[in-house]
């Protein structure tokens, strides 16, 4: 596999603090405006730039995305922002806690994407690539990267290894405590760096699928306008070798018992699951089991062999045992993307705010889930299949407003 080096679009360093924010997608409009509110350098007037807009404002009007290109050219005007004069590579680590992640910075060709040696495991949705493609376009640059992951390998952690000996060139830390630091891979290190990559036979998308698809629509809208060559035909990536990245649970929880009793709905799961007794760990400890919070106390379920197809890639995976065995037939939640009997709460959380969900609604039920594993991602995405809503959480998340790759049309 290439990772491409890039020009990229940076914070000049004095104001990396201020420009730096989540990612688009993990805040609301009134998140993000209160998180922008005061910081005329927040990266948000560039990535939801409805924050500066009336609240009746439609998120994906044209004057959402005209502001968002005016953003950018008034952060590169004022300097909050810059342009690289050269292509290079970035080393990006984040620390969080006790956990430290450390991948690299560049750019992938959208030819890969669409022959599928950039794999994928989630399917996308047409008006969210809407919105990031005509993003895109509006500012002439794809502003958020996409989290890839790949097969490790001795030869990329001792490039990764060498290139962090030294103090990063820029380090700041988010309002979450997650620490960015970023050192920038000499030229005589391409080469090493080329070549640790060369063996590899796929990029695994890991986290942004819609920025992907949309790269890949600017692109092709590009090239149907007459543009040829040109960056748009690669898109932003951070590339960690899979031992790096920390998969949390993604949890479930459900309003209401479809009707039955507690005592009913335990004997129905308990055709499918061991259910062990009140006063459990709410964290399970292995693959096919699972937390449940019901009527204030957590118990413990264990799937059934019979219900765990193993030789499926997906339908072994714990979040389908559970659409499968029990949210679906059980309770009722046929398709978990569309119904609002149902939330996701990611594992950054906790359990115990799944029981505080719980409680505070007076009834339903709370499932804590075994985080899904990089390498059954893999599977998946190898066998050309598609993960079940909600199987990843991915942290910590990337920083918004470190790199932007510049596609504008000159």
């Amino acid at each position: 596999m290439k990772l491409y080096p890039f020009r990229a679009i940076r914070p000049a360093p004095a104001h990396a603090q201020r420009v730096l924010s989540p990612p688009y997608d993990v805040v609301s409009t009134a998140e993000a405006r209160a998180y922008a509110e005061g910081n005329a350098a927040c990266y948000f007037h560039i990535s939801r730039a409805e924050i500066d807009l009336p609240d009746a404002a439609d998120p994906h009007g044209d004057a959402v995305y005209a502001l968002a290109g005016d953003a950018l050219r008034r952060f590169l005007a004022e300097g909050l922002l810059v342009r690289d004069p050269g292509e290079t590579l970035w080393v990006y680590r984040l620390r969080q806690g006790d956990h430290v992640q450390t991948g690299f910075v560049g750019a992938v060709s959208v030819d890969d994407y669409r022959a599928g040696r950039i794999k994928r495991h989630e399917l996308t949705r047409a008006a969210k690539e809407d919105d990031r493609t005509r993003h895109i376009l509006a500012c002439g640059a794809q502003t958020g990267p996409i989290l890839l992951a790949c097969r490790t390998s001795a030869a990329l952690n001792a490039v990764a290894e060498r290139l962090t000996a030294g103090p990063p060139s820029v380090e700041v830390t988010g309002k979450d405590a997650v620490v960015h630091s970023i050192w920038p891979v000499p030229a005589a290190e391409l080469g090493a760096l080329e070549a640790a990559f060369g063996p590899l036979d796929a990029f695994y998308i890991a986290d942004g699928h819609h920025r992907a698809a949309s790269a890949a629509r600017a692109r092709d809208q590009l090239v149907a306008q007459g543009h040829g060559d040109g960056p748009w035909q690669r898109f932003l990536a951070v590339v960690f070798p899979d031992d790096q990245l920390r998969i949390l649970d993604y949890n479930r929880v459900v309003a209401d018992l479809n009707g039955h009793s507690s005592a009913a709905f335990l004997a129905a799961v308990s055709e499918r699951f061991e259910i062990g007794p009140p006063g459990a760990p709410a964290a399970p400890e292995a693959r096919h089991s699972f937390g449940m919070y019901l009527d204030g106390a957590w118990r413990r379920l264990v799937a059934k062999p019979h219900v765990v197809p193993e030789a499926d890639p997906i339908g072994r995976l714990d979040v389908a045992i559970l659409q499968a065995q029990l949210l679906a037939p059980i309770l009722g939640i046929g398709d978990p993307r569309t119904d609002e009997r149902i939330d996701f709460v990611g594992g950054s959380r906790g359990t115990a705010e799944l029981a505080r969900r719980v409680d505070a609604h007076g009834g339903g039920v709370a499932f804590a889930m075994f985080p899904t594993s990089l390498d059954e991602l893999f599977a998946v995405a190898d066998a050309g299949l598609i993960m079940p809503p909600k199987s990843t959480w991915f942290e910590p998340k990337l920083g918004s407003g470190l790199f932007l790759n510049e596609i504008a049309v000159r």
